[in-house]
């Protein structure tokens, strides 16, 4: 049973995540007026989103351009702060409560992306961009007062050694992975500089993961990786994030360079995703143990996937209230998908292991999310093989939708009865 106090710190944690979110999507709807404004090109504005998130992935390990120099500082402070509220709020759980209590961290926290967009469309439209990245230092005051009040000190034991050489292998193979994603994402790449940092970015990583293997106190323990469950979530939850990270990035820029859309309108319509995101939020507990963690997946990544290709097919033709709808079913399977891959994981967990779990589960979720805006740029410029304009879009839509599809047949390989411990049984199977 979750007391109070679970519950307000669970609901801390949310508020920490709000603001996270809030940092990271933001930008989208802003990056043609900030790309207009910096004289560069708006998929090249992606790399200001990709280096907040990426420094979030690259730091996190370690809690358990001016723009660009900016974001990577803002993400040092945001990588100390959900990793560590979530292992409170996950060790002090019982695995029946799992689901619930990560309901209470993940709901409020999708309400930044509510917001984001209109309000970055707001900002842009009426203000200036530079507004966008000072909208957080109220809230995160009111933060560090709540939880100066409620979070308590106690025993931890003694901190295990600092793997240093998994820390500059793990952050200098994902630094370098970053910049070269971002070099791939420009219209003319340098092929040396490109293949320079990619070349690196493959060998740092081997490394690391050579290392963190044999490595008596790992940086990331990559052991947890032998629960079928957590590995799977792993996996198909970094291919599902890259998919939903990058439709809200390729859709501002859609609306408003081939719609002719204002920032306002293109804002308020994105905004429809989370909507749907949120909108499902109270059903997604039901649903998950009326049917199950994969079979609620699976319909999850498979429509993900017809939404993405049924987008990428509209044109400034086609009647707003189905561009709003096809917004709205992405933003609900969406929910039930990240819902899912944030909690199956987890339901298997030994316990000894689930600090390192939570560890590993917030550096890839980061790590995917910040490569998402990389991906979202690296499909327009494929999509650009196809034809100009509109078409590149298409293209790049549809690969998103190939990508989801992949992560459903990720999810078919999971047991049907995967993550049932922290299923709470509805009043008709416990009658059967």
């Amino acid at each position: 049973m979750i007391d109070a106090r679970q519950r307000n710190v669970a609901l801390l944690v949310a508020g920490c995540f709000f603001m996270e979110m809030l940092d990271g999507t933001i930008v989208t709807t802003a990056s043609p007026q900030i790309a207009r404004s910096l004289h560069a090109q708006p998929a090249e504005i992606g790399l200001v989103v990709t280096a907040y998130l990426l420094t979030l992935a690259v730091l996190i390990p370690l809690s358990g351009c001016e723009l660009v120099a900016m974001r990577v500082l803002q993400g040092v402070g945001g990588a100390m702060m959900v990793p560590v509220g979530r292992t409170m709020v996950v060790s002090m759980a019982d695995k029946r409560d799992l689901l619930r209590i990560t309901s209470y961290v993940v709901w409020p926290g999708l309400l930044a992306p509510v917001i984001a967009p209109l309000a970055g469309g707001l900002i842009t439209t009426y203000a200036s961009w530079h507004w966008i990245f000072l909208i957080n230092v109220p809230l995160g005051a009111v933060a560090f007062c709540v939880a100066w009040r409620l979070v308590r000190g106690g025993e931890t034991g003694a901190p295990p050694p600092l793997d240093l050489a998994g820390v500059l292998l793990t952050c200098a193979g994902l630094g370098a992975l970053t910049y070269a994603a971002h070099l791939v994402s420009l219209a003319a790449p340098p092929p040396a500089q490109t293949a320079a940092f990619g070349a690196a970015a493959a060998a740092l990583l081997a490394g690391a993961v050579w290392h963190l293997r044999r490595a008596p106190h790992p940086l990331l323990n990559l052991r947890t990786l032998g629960v079928d469950t957590f590995r799977a979530s792993q996996l198909g939850g970094s291919l599902y994030w890259l998919v939903v990270g990058a439709a809200p990035f390729l859709l501002p820029l859609l609306f408003q360079t081939q719609f002719g859309w204002s920032p306002v309108k293109s804002g308020a319509v994105v905004l429809f995703i989370f909507a749907g995101n949120v909108g499902i939020k109270p059903a997604t507990t039901p649903l998950i143990n009326r049917f199950g963690f994969r079979a609620v997946l699976v319909t999850s990544t498979v429509v993900t996937a017809a939404v993405m290709a049924a987008l990428g097919f509209t044109t400034a033709a086609t009647p707003l209230p189905v561009i709003a709808a096809l917004a709205l079913v992405s933003g609900i399977t969406r929910s039930t998908g990240l819902t899912v891959y944030s909690t199956v994981g987890f339901a298997d967990m030994p316990a000894g292991y689930m600090r390192d779990a939570n560890t590993l589960f917030a550096t890839t979720t980061q790590l995917a999310a910040g490569l998402a805006i990389a991906v979202a740029t690296v499909a327009l410029r494929a999509g650009g093989l196809f034809g100009a304009g509109k078409t590149a879009y298409t293209a790049a839509f549809c690969l998103l939708g190939a990508i989801s599809l992949v992560a459903a047949a990720e999810a078919l390989r999971l047991r049907p009865e995967a993550g049932d411990v922290a299923r709470q049984p509805s009043r008709s199977r416990a009658a059967a």
